[in-house]
């Protein structure tokens, strides 16, 4: 009986340090497990809170300059030089008589004679040549109301014309298309500067009575708006013969050449020319 009971005892003896070890491996694998979820939470803070500072960094820093494309420095400019002023090739004319405005010129023409301008009478070279005395012929006589200094938008030259073709008597050569491409040019040769034209438009017209509502070239002299430029313009593009080929716009100047025509009472026939450049400058002689 003794031996049973140690026996029983040694069994639960048994059973116990069992359950006893069983409890120990228990507490030290939870323990082992709590360290490493602190660990792993550790682990992860931190680098939460590095991706933080890595952000607030990046946020805040000054960017990082970028270097701008170096450019080739560029050439500097040189100006054409300025044309030198030259002799006028009229100088003698002007200096011999103080009516000479201008003198006219188209290349391939008769027409190079000077132009008088006498805003006191306008008809005063009518009848006369430039040394005043009497001649039929008279002179190229340019418009009272025009001006080469200052400039007026129109300068409007009148001449005879003659049957010799003398002054403006082979103007009416322009009605024909061919013979204005071979003649655009017309140069008018200043007492400061030589002015280069080319024509703009050919037509026929006549001299209105006052009361007549229509368009008059003889009248337009200054265009200072785009409402006048246009009313010269589209008049003398309508009117014209032809196209030459040349436009203009607001701001451009021009020179109109009228004589008498016999197509209706007290016609004209007209030719426009619009400035196109300047030319040579003039050496001042006149004190």
């Amino acid at each position: 009986m003794k031996n049973s009971k140690t026996v029983l005892s040694l069994v639960l003896t048994s059973i116990a340090v069992s359950f006893l070890l069983v409890a120990v491996i228990l507490i030290v694998l939870r323990f082992v497990d709590d360290a490493r979820s602190r660990q792993t939470a550790g682990d992860l803070q931190s680098m939460a809170e590095s991706r933080r500072e890595d952000t607030l960094t990046e946020s805040t820093a000054a960017p990082t300059p970028v270097p701008e494309p170096t450019a080739s420095p560029k050439p500097t400019p040189t100006a054409a030089p300025s044309p030198q002023p030259t002799e006028n090739p009229y100088r003698d004319s002007f200096l011999a008589n103080s009516d000479m405005a201008a003198w006219l010129q188209v290349p391939g023409t008769v027409i190079d004679y000077p132009v008088m301008w006498t805003p006191g009478d306008e008809n005063y070279y009518l009848k006369r040549g430039f040394d005043g005395k009497s001649n039929q012929n008279g002179c190229l006589i340019l418009d009272t109301d025009s001006s080469l200094e200052p400039l007026t938008t129109n300068l409007i030259i009148h001449g005879h014309n003659m049957k010799s073709g003398a002054m403006f008597g082979d103007l009416s050569e322009y009605e024909s298309e061919e013979y204005c491409q071979e003649h655009k040019s017309i140069i008018l040769y200043t007492e400061s500067l030589r002015r280069n034209y080319e024509v703009i438009a050919v037509f026929r017209s006549q001299v209105f009575k006052k009361s007549d509502n229509v368009f008059k070239f003889y009248k337009f002299f200054q265009a200072d708006s785009q409402e006048e430029f246009d009313d010269f313009y589209d008049n003398i593009m309508a009117m014209s013969i032809y196209d030459t080929g040349v436009t203009a716009q607001f701001g451009d100047h021009f020179l109109t050449l009228s004589t008498c025509s016999y197509h209706v009472d007290r016609g004209r026939f007209v030719v426009v020319a619009k400035e196109v450049e300047s030319g040579e400058s003039y050496l001042p002689f006149k004190e």
